[in-house]
C-alpha cells in the first residue's frame, strides 16, 4: 500500500511512562510501522516525572479549545522513540499532568480524568495543525483517546475530513465513565449522548462512543476480539460490540526482541541461548541468591511478574499458596497493587523464606532476571487481552503456566509429550483447584519428564512474535478504515 501519514496517540508510552501493556505497544508498534515506510508521529502527555531537560522544547504555545473551560494553553516538547527516528511529542500542561500518578494516586482515580484526556485528544489535533501534519490515519488507544474518532468528524472535521480512525482496545474493563457534562467539554452536541454512542446508564462512556465512531476497531489478540462479545468478558458492552463486529479485528501484539532476548540481555547474570543453556543455570542461581532462597539448580523455580490485581489471578494464587508450600518447588513474585495481596504474599515470604520470595514494587531489571532465572512462569489471569510476559518467557526458555484466555490461549499450546509444537501448560476453569493441579502437573513434568521438558524449553526459545507481522496486519486495518471512510490511497 502507499505510505501513510499516521498520528498515534496514547496516554502512556515506553520508556517514558508505563502502567501496563498499552505503553509497550505504543513504544514498539510505531517503530515497526516506520520500518514499513510510513510517516508516523506519536503524541502523549508530559507527566511531570518525565524529565523535560532530556526533551527538546518546541517554541510557541498550543491553544486548546475546551468548551465551557475556555481555551487552555499547553507547551510542547519532543524527542524520538529509543533506537528509532519516530518523533514523539509531549503535551505539557501542569494543571492536568503535573501530578504524582498517571491516572490515580493511592488507588483513587483523579476526579477530572475526563477533562485531562479530552485535553490530550484535542491537543493532538491542534498539534497536527501547528506542525502542518495531515494524517491519513489517526490511531487511538483505549478510553483515554477514544473521543478522537467523533472529534475528527465534528469539532475538527474541516481539517481532518479525509482522515480515517482506528481504535485499539487494550483492556475493555476500563471504559472511561464520567459525568455526562463531558459532552460540553467535547463541544460535539448533545445529540451524541444516546445509547448508540456515548450514553451508558445516564453516564458518559468514552470507550463506548469510540467503538461507535471509529472506522475500525482492533483488540490485541484474536481470542480477545471474540471474548469481548460475550457477557463474561464484555463488561456491559458486549451487545454494543456485537453491533460493530464487522469492523472488529484481532491482532496479536508483538515483542521487542532487542530488549527481551537472553543472548544480549545486559540485566541478567549470564547470557545464554539454545546452543548453550549454561547461562540459564547461572541466572537461576543468581535469582535464588537475590531472594534468599535455597540455592539448588534441581528444584523447579516458578516466577510471577505483574500487577497484584484480581484480573491477574492473584486471588487464585493466594487460594493455593498453602498447598504450594507442600510441593517441592520455589516461587518468586514481583509486583504491586491491591494492599491485601502485598501484605499476604509478603507474609508468606517471611514464613517460608527458603521457598517463597516477594518484591513489592516494580523493577525492570528484576523482571528480566525473573524471566531468565525461572523454570516456569505463572500467569493465571481471569482475562488477558494479549499478555506479553508469557511471550517474554518463551524467549527465555521459561515455560508459561497460563489460563486459556485471550492472548494467553492464542500463544500457548498445552503440553503433550507427543506434540512437536507445545510450549507450556494451561488450564481453563478460573479456580484455585484448576491452577493447583496445573502447577503440580508442570512440576511433575519438570522432575519426571526432563527430556521433553528441555525439548519444549528450546522449542519455546525459537518461537518469534515480532512486531513486523503485527504491523503488516495493522496496515490491512488502515486500508480497510480508509476504504470505509471513502478515501483512496
Amino acid at each position: 500500500m502507499k505510505k501513510l501519514n499516521i498520528l498515534f496517540v496514547a496516554s502512556e508510552v515506553v520508556p517514558f511512562a508505563k502502567t501496563g501493556g498499552l505503553a509497550d505497544v505504543a513504544g514498539a508498534l510505531p517503530k515497526a510501522l516506520k520500518k514499513l515506510g510510513h510517516n508516523i508521529i506519536v503524541v502523549m502527555p508530559r507527566y511531570y516525572k518525565i524529565n523535560k531537560s532530556k526533551l527538546t522544547h518546541i517554541p510557541g504555545a498550543l491553544g486548546v479549545p475546551m468548551g465551557p473551560m475556555g481555551e487552555l494553553w499547553a507547551g510542547i516538547y519532543s524527542s524520538t522513540l529509543p533506537n528509532s527516528e519516530v518523533p514523539i511529542y509531549f503535551i505539557d500542561y501542569e494543571k492536568f499532568f503535573g501530578r504524582g500518578g498517571l491516572y490515580d494516586e493511592n488507588g483513587q482515580p483523579y476526579k477530572d480524568n475526563e477533562n485531562r484526556f479530552i485535553f490530550l485528544s484535542k491537543s493532538a489535533f491542534m498539534l497536527c495543525k501547528k506542525l502542518g501534519f495531515t494524517p491519513d490515519i489517526i490511531h487511538v488507544n483505549d478510553w483515554h483517546t477514544a473521543t478522537m474518532p467523533l472529534l475528527s468528524k465534528t469539532r475538527f472535521v474541516y481539517d481532518f475530513a479525509n482522515t480515517a480512525t482506528v481504535l485499539t482496545i487494550h483492556n475493555l474493563q476500563h471504559q472511561g465513565e464520567f459525568f455526562k457534562g463531558a459532552i460540553d467539554v467535547l463541544e460535539v452536541g448533545w445529540e451524541h449522548f444516546n445509547p448508540m454512542e456515548f450514553e451508558s446508564h445516564d453516564v458518559f462512556n468514552a470507550l463506548k462512543g469510540g467503538i461507535a465512531h471509529a472506522d475500525a476497531v482492533t483488540t490485541v489478540s484474536q481470542k480477545y476480539a471474540k471474548e469481548i462479545q460475550t457477557k463474561e468478558f464484555g463488561f456491559g458492552l458486549e451487545n454494543h460490540i456485537q453491533a460493530h463486529t464487522a469492523k472488529l479485528f484481532g491482532i496479536l501484539n508483538g515483542v521487542d526482541y532487542s530488549e527481551w532476548n537472553p543472548s544480549i540481555d545486559e540485566a541478567i547474570a549470564k547470557k545464554y541461548d539454545t546452543n548453550d543453556m549454561s547461562g540459564k543455570k547461572a541466572c537461576k542461581k543468581a535469582l535464588q541468591k537475590h531472594f534468599g532462597l535455597k540455592i539448588d539448580e534441581n528444584i523447579p523455580l516458578i516466577g510471577f511478574v505483574g500487577r497484584f490485581a484480581e484480573q491477574k489471578g492473584i486471588g487464585l494464587i493466594a487460594e493455593i499458596m498453602h498447598g504450594l508450600k507442600d510441593l517441592d518447588l520455589q516461587i518468586v513474585m514481583l509486583g504491586t497493587g491491591e494492599k491485601w495481596a502485598e501484605f499476604f504474599f509478603s507474609d508468606q515470604a517471611s514464613k517460608h523464606k527458603h521457598k517463597f520470595g516477594v518484591h513489592v514494587g516494580y523493577s525492570d531489571i528484576l523482571a528480566h532476571q525473573i524471566e531468565a532465572g525461572s523454570d516456569l512462569f505463572l500467569m493465571p489471569s481471569l482475562f488477558e487481552p494479549c499478555g506479553l510476559n508469557q511471550i517474554y518467557s518463551l524467549r527465555y526458555g521459561t515455560l508459561p503456566i497460563v489460563r486459556a484466555t485471550g492472548g494467553l490461549d492464542d500463544t500457548i499450546e498445552n503440553y503433550d509429550p507427543k506434540s512437536s509444537t507445545c510450549n507450556g501448560f494451561k488450564f481453563y476453569e478460573a479456580s484455585g483447584h484448576a491452577l493447583y493441579n496445573t502447577v503440580k502437573w508442570a512440576v511433575d513434568t519438570y522432575y519426571n519428564d526432563k527430556e521433553n521438558f528441555d525439548k519444549m524449553r528450546k522449542r519455546a526459545m525459537k518461537m518469534r512474535f515480532d512486531w513486523t507481522k503485527s504491523a503488516k496486519s495493522y496496515e490491512e486495518v488502515y486500508k480497510y478504515a480508509l476504504e470505509k471512510r471513502g478515501v483512496k490511497k
